[in-house]
């Protein structure tokens, strides 16, 4: 059994608006074209943290990894959240800004 014919869309419109009638004969009697005017643009969201971030490769020893892995489980947290934590730890002993500090100078 052979597959039906694919319709194209000049087809479905050809079929729609047969050659002998117009435009407005196709129209019921009465009806009339409305414009809609479009809807303004949806106000910004702000961006994900994904959307503004940089993303940065780390290379861990299987060891190290899996320690972290199992800290995060053992908190029910993420590694990403850990590693966060370690970093304002550094910047903390270092004397630099902190996590806070430097995302709320970058939001004006």
């Amino acid at each position: 059994m052979s597959k039906p014919p694919k319709l194209s869309l000049a087809a479905i419109v050809a079929s729609a608006n047969p050659q002998g009638r117009s435009a407005s004969a196709a129209r019921p009697q009465g009806a009339e074209i409305v414009s809609l005017a479009l809807a303004p643009p949806a106000p910004k969201q702000a961006a994900t943290l994904k959307q503004r971030a940089r993303q940065m490769s780390v290379y861990l020893e299987p060891p190290v990894y899996d320690q972290l892995r199992d800290l995060a489980y053992a908190e029910r947290t993420k590694m990403h959240a850990l590693m966060l934590e370690g970093l304002e730890l550094l910047f903390k002993q270092r004397g630099a800004r902190s996590i806070a500090q430097l995302t709320e100078t970058q939001g004006r």
